[in-house]
């Protein structure tokens, strides 16, 4: 039965996945699991779309708004609790449904990742303190010096992963380039996935990644960050690169006005969900491809499919 299957429904910004998820889990008695690296934040629930009450309270989501966002999350933070919530989910007598578009996170439950171990706070925190005070260029010149292969692969202002992969050889003494090179270990090695991937035509997510931005400012979008700006978070906190924040925080801190906010976010939202689009076409792959946004319309027939192989 349904004990160890999951159904993934994965696809770019605005694709109406959210919607489906819910859909699904309505009919196929499921629970809804983020896979969003933004939903997992608190404090940001409209500039992440991170379902409503509303949402909540047609069927039962978990995995959402579970951290601080001056903590800094990863892949494996999230790994830990997704892994106990579908096995408990299980447990209940139902389905997880897991769903988002942050593809690094679909690819690690699906496929597993690297057995690096956890990194001790300490270390996190004596990493973090060199780059408060000298800036992420010291430790991405000494990541080269101990694992120049990984430092080629990484942009070197990429603060959240040049900062894991220093980490991971101070903690290891050992590079993270060696660490990829080993078997992956299985999270969920007794489940089976059934995948649905969503796969629009560029005009159409454009459209709809336009509008939605401005029905999240509508909904309080500038609020909500304004409250993240009084908080004085640092600025290379995962939480704070969420879609919107750096543009809304450009007007808060008097770079820009308003209007070229907006405009810059919309932009940005639209060219990532071009790279979304484009990741998930290539590396994911797929039971079922739904060809367009979700707008309240999955095909009965796939449905029933559904069905027949969650009650095998």
């Amino acid at each position: 039965m349904q004990e160890n299957k999951v159904i993934v429904i994965a696809g770019p910004t605005a694709s109406g996945k959210s919607a489906m998820a819910i859909d699904i889990a309505l009919a196929l008695n499921g629970v809804v699991v983020n896979a969003d690296s933004m939903q997992v934040y608190k404090d940001m629930p409209i500039i992440t779309a991170a379902p409503t009450a509303e949402d909540k309270a047609k069927v039962e989501h978990r995995g959402y708004e579970i951290f601080d966002p001056s903590f800094r999350g990863n892949v494996m933070d999230w790994l830990k609790i997704i892994v106990e919530e579908i096995r408990d989910i299980w447990k209940s007598g139902k389905i997880p449904v897991v769903v988002g578009g942050t593809g690094l996170y679909i690819e690690h439950l699906i496929k597993g990742a690297n057995p690096i171990p956890d990194t001790p706070e300490t270390i996190r925190q004596k990493v973090q303190k060199v780059i408060d005070n000298e800036g992420i260029e010291v430790i991405y010149k000494k990541l080269k010096d101990v694992d120049p292969v990984m430092a080629k692969k990484l942009n070197p202002r990429d603060v959240s992963r040049v900062k894991r992969a220093y980490e991971v050889y101070l903690n290891t003494k050992e590079p993270m380039s060696s660490w990829q090179k080993k078997p992956l270990i299985q999270f969920l090695p007794e489940a089976q996935f059934f995948i649905i991937k969503i796969c629009p035509d560029v005009e159409e997510l454009d459209k709809l990644a336009f509008e939605r931005f401005d029905k999240m400012m509508e909904l309080g979008a500038i609020e909500e960050v304004q409250a993240l700006y009084k908080k004085k978070l640092k600025t290379d906190l995962p939480a704070m690169k969420a879609l919107g924040i750096p543009e809304l925080m450009e007007y808060f801190t008097g770079k820009t006005n308003i209007y070229v906010a907006v405009q810059n976010a919309k932009l940005h939202t639209r060219q990532y969900a071009k790279r979304q689009r484009t990741w998930f076409r290539n590396r994911l792959q797929a039971d079922y491809v739904f060809p367009k946004c979700y707008k309240g319309r999955f095909p009965q027939e796939v449905m029933q499919l559904l069905k027949t192989i969650i009650n095998k």
